[in-house]
């Protein structure tokens, strides 16, 4: 007789350090101890040799339902089992059905648990007609935080919420102890951008980070941790592609005010001059690539412990809408769930930056930011046994020759990784094992934060 049904050994990756010849214990769905040495029996026992066994990621991120009949969460949680991804955050802006009701939030958690093979938890919004009423009822569905948008990408399902309705929106959050995310571009200079390019009859490539110049981000970053400060809300951006954008969240930190901060894998990865040259509509997203120089200063800044989560803003839209030889008329947002947590690693290590950033930037950080760190983000005692393995193999990333995404372009393709994933599990129960889907849709359960909220503080 064993006390444990899984037991994994190899290099533990936490926050706070790497545990080689390590072992993690698993009994009834959650973990039930970590060591380091001689690893217990148990009914199913695994010596991993060189791997990494990793808290499994949580992406901050996802937008599952942007495209009516494409994705679903039948594929975005495949894709995130692919890539050690055991919890997604789903973004409350469906096509067809904005979620800003307590209704809605009901509905999509019945729709979701039928497909989802990993577990999630939703982001709420507003309908900007009905200001934040039904923020109340929102949060008693479950929600694990809001979102908005000082851009209106469209008036329905994406719409812009002014500055005087942003600031009640935040004063009704606030005493919830969830956070606001906001999308940081200012409308009225995007526009004028915009506007600009097109009278210069710019369409190539650089037409798109022209239509967004740096100053339209770190404008509305202001207008956000403003709010913030004023209101007492924890206030969060929830994508910056420019270093001196984490200057800006820092600062509001050093004065006190819970200010948290979002840099995307892509902002990580690509850049303008190389990636979004050869790649055009498929490496649009909004805020755009930078050029390389900012990518290098995100990493310096993920180094520093100014970064709080790393997530995808993974959208899959369908190939057409993304091929237009004008950029500007192409969707914005890139698939990244499958190899998110590859990504990060291969940059972390070329940087000689320490992977208990991976724990941290993609589990722990998540977990404590949408409340749910009292199941998840973290390879500790009691908590659900959700679990990356990574496995060092020199190889080329394809979406297309995985099976496990539902379109077949990726801004990635070609990029050389060291590691991949070979094992994830969800609740102790093997989800993806390398190469085959073992999770069958319904596998995945809808995380809410608890009834009664303390606030918690993220570590840098």
């Amino acid at each position: 007789m064993t006390d444990f049904d899984l037991v994994l050994k190899g290099t533990l990756v936490l926050p706070d350090g790497i545990i080689p010849s390590g072992y993690v214990a698993v009994r009834d769905g959650l973990i039930a101890t970590i060591g380091q040495g001689a690893a217990p029996s148990a009914r199913a026992r695994h010596d991993l040799g060189e791997a990494l066994i990793l808290p499994g990621a949580i992406d901050a991120q996802v937008h599952s339902l942007s495209q009516k009949g494409q994705e679903d969460f039948i594929w975005s949680t495949r894709s995130a089992a692919a890539g050690g991804v055991t919890t997604i955050v789903d973004m409350p802006y469906d096509e067809g059905d904005l979620i800003c009701s307590g209704a809605a939030v009901k509905r999509k958690v019945a729709h979701a648990s039928s497909q989802a093979r990993v577990d999630f938890a939703l982001y709420g919004t507003i309908d900007p007609e009905e200001g934040p009423a039904r923020i109340p009822e929102q949060v008693e569905a479950g929600v694990a935080a809001f979102k908005f948008s000082t851009f209106g990408t469209d008036p329905k399902r994406f719409p812009r919420i002014p500055a005087a309705l942003l600031q009640s929106c935040f004063q009704a959050i606030a005493p919830t102890g969830l956070a606001a995310g906001v999308h940081n571009e200012d409308d009225e200079f995007v526009r004028a951008a915009i506007e600009a390019v097109k009278a210069a009859g710019i369409t190539d490539y650089r037409a798109h980070g022209l239509s967004r110049p740096p100053l339209t981000e770190l404008l509305a970053m202001h207008q956000i941790y403003e709010t913030g400060a004023a209101t007492g809300c924890p206030a969060h951006v929830v994508h910056c592609s420019l270093g001196r954008g984490y200057e800006i969240a820092g600062g509001y930190r050093a004065q006190g005010h819970v200010a948290t901060i979002e840099a995307c894998i892509h902002y990580l990865v690509l850049d303008e001059e190389n990636d979004v040259r050869r790649l055009g509509g498929k490496a649009k997203i909004n805020p755009p690539i930078r050029p390389r120089a900012e990518v290098e200063k995100l990493w310096r800044h993920v180094a520093a412990g100014n970064v709080t989560l790393v997530s995808t803003d993974h959208v899959s839209w369908s190939e057409q809408r993304k091929s237009n030889p004008d950029m500007l008329a192409n969707s914005s947002g890139v698939p990244g769930l499958e190899v998110m947590l590859p990504l990060f690693v291969k940059g972390a290590l070329e940087r000689g930056i320490p992977l208990t950033w991976a724990a941290r930037l993609m589990a722990e950080n998540p977990a404590r930011h949408f409340r749910i760190d009292h199941v998840k983000g973290a390879l500790e005692v009691g908590k659900d046994a959700d679990i990356a393995v990574m496995t060092p193999s020199n190889h080329v990333y394809d979406a297309s020759a995985s099976g496990h995404n539902v379109v077949s372009w990726s801004p990635y393709n070609g990029i050389r990784l060291p590691y991949r994933v070979a094992a994830t599990y969800l609740r102790g129960k093997l989800a993806f094992d390398g190469s085959r889907m073992l999770a069958e849709p319904g596998t995945g359960s809808f995380v809410r934060p608890p009834a009664s909220l303390a606030l918690r503080g993220l570590r840098s």
